[in-house]
This record gives structure tokens, sequence and C-alpha cells, in this order.
């Protein structure tokens, strides 16, 4: 039987939970009352929302590049709240991570984020802190996937060789990044897939 990894990293967006930019863009829209291609343009189509998540600006100076660039005045904690009701829960993965959790694996989160969307997550989704031991995030760090530096500063935050680290996001670039850093990654399709490639690793899981 294969050697199970020594530690698993999880993506956030789009693998524990779900998350869908254009619904994030008309729920933004709305509160800012303008055409949600204008959001998606001024935030998701710009630098804006890489420089949010790499931690260059924080949630005020977001604020005001938002309104300035869309020209309008939404409240604050509105377009805050609004940001990030595209998230819901993936039932599907949550409980897989519960499993291996309990079996005593090692778990953390690796996820290009912003600070506004990581509080949001772990005061709604109560899991999200509970079972993982690390969280590189990239607001916190200063770095992106796909880029070397994260999947560096994650393999030395879990103390194990690149190799002993299974990893799963849903982008292909950023699984192609973490092959390269050596990780063993895998593309997210669905929970039921995860589970298949757990167990060709010898980690024994009910999916």
């Amino acid at each position: 039987m294969a050697k199970p990894p020594a530690f698993f990293y999880f993506d956030l967006g789009n693998v524990l939970l779900d998350f869908d930019h254009r619904r994030a863009a008309q729920h933004m829209a709305a509160v800012a009352q303008v055409p949600p291609e204008t959001v998606w343009q001024a935030v998701f189509a710009s630098p804006l929302q890489t420089q949010y998540e790499l931690g260059v600006i924080d949630d005020r100076q977001f604020y005001h590049a938002f309104c300035q660039t869309t020209g309008s005045h939404p409240a604050f904690e509105a377009l805050q709240e609004a940001s990030c009701l595209a998230f819901d829960c993936n039932a599907a993965m949550l409980p897989l991570v519960v499993q291996l959790g309990a079996a005593g694996h090692r778990l953390g989160i690796l996820s290009n984020t912003n600070a506004n969307h990581w509080r949001y997550c772990t005061d709604r989704f109560g899991i999200i802190p509970e079972e993982f031991e690390q969280t590189v995030l990239s607001y916190q760090v200063h770095t992106l996937k796909p880029a070397a530096e994260i999947y560096r500063i994650a393999a030395e935050r879990a103390g194990v060789a690149p190799a002993e680290i299974f990893f799963v996001d849903d982008l292909l670039d950023n699984v192609a990044g973490a092959c390269r850093a050596g990780f063993d990654a895998i593309q997210y399709t669905s929970a039921v897939d995860v589970g298949r490639h757990l167990l060709r690793r010898g980690v024994r899981c009910n999916y």
C-alpha cells in the first residue's frame, strides 16, 4: 500500500467552499448601484483584486479604490458584506475534511484570498479555523499561487518535504505551480474524485 501523505493542503474557494466571482460582482453592484459589468471591470478584470489578495492594500484602501473606479459611494460595511455573499458551503467536501482530521491527519489551507473574505469565512463556517493546523493566506504572506514562494512557505510551515504534501486546488495553473514545487497536487473536480485520489495514496475515507 502507498505511504499516505504527511500533510494535506486545500484551497479555500471552490474546494472547501463554493465561490462565484460573477455572483460577487452582482452583489457588490447592487449595493453600489452600478451595473455588474462595471464592478467586474473595476475589481476582477483589473489589478485591484490581485493587490488586495497580495496584502498590498487593506480593506479601506480597497474600498476607496472601488469607489473611485466605479464612481459610486456604497457604505463601507455593505460593500464588504456584499463581496462575501458569493461564498457557500461545499457540503460534499467538509465531511471528507472532518474524516481526515478525525483520523489524525495534518491539514492546512493554502489560498489566494483577502482579509475580508477570510474573516467572513472563519466567522460563518466554523470548521475552517477548527480543523486546520496551518493557514497560508496570500494577503498575509504577500505572494500568490502559482508563484514558487507561496509553496515554499507552505512546505516550511508544514515541516515536511514538499513531496510529502498532498494539495487540492480548483485552478490548473495553481496545481501546476505546486507540482513544480514538488507537491503531490491534483485539480479539484468533485469530493468523490478527491476521495479516489486519497485512496490511491493509502488514505482510507468513506468516499
